[in-house]
């Protein structure tokens, strides 16, 4: 794996802890009525999905059961498609999605490497 495929990962990891962090103990009415609140998820995802579109292919390969392709697609969505946003799925993939991902992230980014930061 290239070193810079561990920064990518790591910073999808980082980002799905501040994401998890902040939805916990909310509910989606309170995500929906709170614009900066929505906007701050939806831009973290953005981040999450920009970071795996830069995760090599050989590196996405090797880890196949991380939805690489549907992460990237959301990123694209966010960030083309804007006015277009579905926030039931964004609060989805936040809520039901993101901590069966970090699951799967922290296989690939060592202890020491995320108690570095």
């Amino acid at each position: 794996m290239k070193k810079d495929d561990m920064v990518y990962i790591g910073h999808m990891l980082d980002k799905a802890y501040t994401v998890i962090h902040n939805v916990k103990g909310k509910d989606y009415q309170e995500f929906y009525n709170d614009e900066f609140f929505r906007i701050s998820i939806t831009f973290w995802l953005q981040i999450i999905g920009e970071a795996a579109r830069l995760v090599s292919e050989a590196t996405r390969q090797a880890y196949p059961n991380i939805p690489w392709s549907d992460i990237v697609g959301m990123r694209h969505r966010i960030v083309h498609d804007y006015l277009n946003i579905n926030f039931k799925i964004v609060w989805t993939v936040a809520t039901d999605e993101l901590p069966e991902l970090v699951k799967e992230l922290e296989k690939i980014v060592p202890i020491e490497e995320r108690d570095a930061d």
